[in-house]
């Protein structure tokens, strides 16, 4: 049996059945209750409520979304019991938190007893077909068949977020996932109810790939250009005084070391934003499609459709990324759940009940008119939708976080409307309390003020009873906790890097392509050389850049070897060009060129200001962005070393060559062989770029074949000053650089002077 997701359904909001003495929430809703409700549960991944335009935003471009939450319900207060992928989905697969569902010494683990029946296979027990397509990353015991559980399956995962398909197409896996889903309403049977859940692993960063944009947070193909002029607005806890105010053991964790991969500088964060953006739009853009298929089936009337998230995501603020820890960031998600069969008082409404992940199941089961299975840790939220919410409806809630303990500190605590109390718990007990009415930025720890003892004392009580109703105390820590970076690193590049004694970067392992990223049509391992080969046909350049991190002050030396006829070029501080190609990438580069000896070691920007400096040129770049040659580079790394002419490098085409790149703030030099054969000065700040990715490019033009192996990088401190141009004034008698294409017979290059 081929099995499939599953159910889709509405977390928090949609209507309940009621008891046949009085008017409940399901007698709320103005449709025929005899006729079971299809479920779909959108389910999106690191996606807090600050980047959708129904909580809020207003940049952000999400109207199906934001229609579902006009018909719906919108809850206000939605959190899951711990913010990590796989903790959260499994919680809703099993209807348990992550401390019940494992075990005190391994709660990671999903026990046996635990996940033997789904919510699924009781929704199919009652009759419904049920799918699932997506990401699934739930640690289930050994034996554990997924497929098992539904009728129609398939994990979808990332890396890579594009599939190449059959007819060698890429299609990002938004998009394939509800391709999915609407195939299967194409075969869904008329007289049976369904449960679909299509689970996204957008927005999800591509970990080990830290590509700013494209690379980082790939997005798909409907979202290309959307918020390229947008600015988007810098995150609100954003003071260095938040972060500085944190215990040093949420410091040192990864979401401080991730931070460096992703918000460190404006330029990334904008350009991570605008990607991160890009996903969620996408996904917005791929449920309009199925709700169009929805309505071209006949399925709208009766579908609920919810939508939610996994886990919170901080997006720099306060100086972290990921989620993970028990700020509001992390711990709250979206929760929209709209049923076409509401009442019409209840459509487009909000709720301040608090909503969990743990009650989706029970939520599901009740729509289906199912029965909730007594070991549900979590309770139905269709008379919350429906807005007739218990008496007795819960007014606090419990949080934990125990995943990849020995690297992010663990947790647990208790938050209500007013107060928010966790202790970590590897951390001798280190203790918060928040004043979330008077402080719902949560920047002041009330723990050690004797005003709120008693609050404290209650809450540490009450903390102490639901873990033990929920399983107890985890085992002890038992291999030591790793810090993953230090607070402050003098080198951002090298935060989660291999970095040797001698500070060298692992860049290549003369094996495989893993660290990179480029087309194989081009790009292969060849004699342990990093290899591009084109039979002369290519259209446009072909990149592969390295994916493990950006370069910012680096001194890089690697042996190269080129073709006669070839071009190449080392990209440094790029930035990646989907709009052009996804291998695509432009900024600086020192020219690898066979047979023109003034282009071969040269300084060229790709698609950007051209040629900057010829080989043997010494050049000043003003502010304005012109080149003016003020000298001649020195042939070696000696100061009293004369002059070069390019052609007074020898460049065998059958011979390894050493290049080497070193860049300190705005000063670039170029060498080959150790005879240096660039050295530029750049003063133009709107023009240059002070931070970008490592490439390398096999050219149009010729067949050619380019090699790159013994790579040496070492990332130098970040904060090396830029050379003022107040210190190296541009002579009279310095002329422009030439530029490139054809130009009159009669051109003459002015000087600094006369311009």
């Amino acid at each position: 049996m081929k099995l499939a997701p599953w159910i889709v359904a509405a977390c928090f909001f949609l209507p309940g059945a009621a008891p046949a003495d009085e008017q409940s929430a399901r007698s709320s809703v103005d449709s025929d209750r005899s006729r079971p409700p299809n479920i779909v549960f959108f389910f999106a991944d690191d996606q807090t409520t600050s980047t959708l335009g129904c909580y809020g935003n207003e940049v952000i471009q999400t109207p199906n979304i934001d229609s579902l939450a006009a018909d719906g319900v919108r809850f206000r207060n939605a959190f899951v019991s711990q913010s990590i992928c796989w903790v959260s989905r499994t919680t809703i697969l099993s209807g348990l938190t992550g401390r019940s569902y494992g075990t005190s010494a391994n709660p990671e683990l999903t026990r046996p007893d635990a996940v033997a029946e789904l919510y699924s296979d009781i929704l199919r027990d009652h009759g419904y077909r049920t799918g699932y397509f997506g990401k699934w990353h739930a640690k289930m015991p050994k034996g554990f068949q997924r497929e098992e559980h539904f009728d129609e399956f398939e994990a979808i995962g990332r890396n890579p977020y594009y599939k190449k398909q059959p007819d060698g197409s890429l299609r990002h896996e938004t998009d394939l996932i509800v391709d999915r889903g609407i195939e299967f309403l194409s075969e869904q049977p008329k007289d049976k109810p369904f449960a679909l859940n299509l689970w996204f692993n957008a927005c999800h960063a591509e970990d080990g790939d830290r590509r700013p944009g494209i690379g980082h947070y790939p997005w798909p193909e409907s979202s290309n250009g959307m918020y390229e002029d947008v600015t988007i607005a810098p995150p609100p806890l954003n003071a260095t005084e938040v972060f500085e105010a944190l215990p040093d053991f949420l410091k040192t964790t990864i979401n401080r070391e991730r931070f460096f991969w992703r918000w460190n500088t404006d330029e990334k964060y904008q350009t991570n934003m605008r990607a991160y953006y890009r996903m969620v739009s996408g996904i917005d853009h791929a449920i309009g499609r199925f709700q169009e298929a929805l309505r071209e089936q006949g399925l709208a009337d009766n579908t609920i459709i919810v939508y939610s998230a996994d886990n919170g995501y901080y997006m720099a603020n306060r100086g972290l990324a990921g989620k993970w820890s028990h700020y509001e960031e992390a711990l709250r998600v979206p929760l929209i759940v709209m049923d076409p069969r509401a009442a019409e008082s209840q459509r487009g409404t909000t709720t301040d009940a608090i909503g969990l992940n743990l009650d989706l199941p029970a939520t599901f089961l009740d729509w289906a008119g199912a029965e909730i299975p007594e070991r549900y840790q979590g309770h139905s939220l269709a008379p919350v939708v429906a807005g007739n919410p218990p008496q007795d409806w819960r007014t606090e809630s419990f949080h934990e976080h125990f995943a990849v303990r020995n690297r992010i500190p663990a947790f647990e605590g208790l938050r209500n409307e007013r107060f928010k109390y966790v202790v970590y718990f590897d951390d001798d007990n280190y203790e918060f309390l928040h004043d979330l009415k008077n402080d719902p930025d949560e920047l002041v720890n009330l723990a050690g003020d004797p005003d709120h003892a008693s609050i404290l004392n209650d809450m540490r009580q009450r903390l102490a009873e639901r873990v033990k109703e929920l399983g107890g105390p985890l085992d002890k820590l038992k291999a030591p906790f790793s810090q993953s970076t230090v607070p402050h690193p003098e080198i951002a590049a090298n935060v989660g890097a291999r970095v040797d004694a001698d500070g060298v970067v692992a860049v290549f392992d003369g094996k495989t392509l893993r660290r990179w990223s480029g087309d194989s049509k081009y790009w292969s391992v060849q004699n342990g050389a990093l290899t591009g080969v084109t039979d002369g046909s290519l259209k446009r350049n072909h990149f592969i850049t390295w994916k493990d991190s950006t370069v910012r002050n680096f001194d890089l030396r690697v042996k190269v070897k080129v073709s006669q006829g070839g071009n190449s070029g080392i990209q440094y501080r790029g930035i990646s060009r989907p709009d052009i190609g996804l291998d695509v990438v432009t900024g600086y580069q020192c020219d690898v060129v066979a047979n023109t000896p003034q282009y071969n070691g040269m300084l060229y920007e790709e698609r950007g200001r051209r040629i900057l400096s010829h080989t043997g040129e010494k050049v000043v770049v003003d502010p304005e962005g012109r080149s003016w040659v003020v000298g001649t580079t020195l042939g070696s790394d000696s100061e009293i070393a004369p002059a070069i002419a390019p052609d007074s490098i020898d460049f065998d085409t059958e011979k390894w060559h050493d290049y080497r790149v070193l860049v300190q703030g705005n000063h670039h030099q170029h060498w080959i062989d150790g005879k240096l054969t660039t050295d530029l000065i750049d003063f133009d700040e709107s023009g240059r770029s002070l931070e970008g990715v490592l490439a390398v490019q096999v050219h149009v033009g010729p067949e050619m074949k380019i090699q790159y192996k013994d790579f040496q990088l070492k990332n130098l401190p970040d904060d090396l000053p830029l050379l003022q141009a107040d210190d190296h004034p541009i002579p009279d008698d310095a002329y422009l650089v030439r530029p490139q294409g054809k130009l009159p017979a009669d051109w003459s290059a002015p000087t600094y002077g006369d311009h």
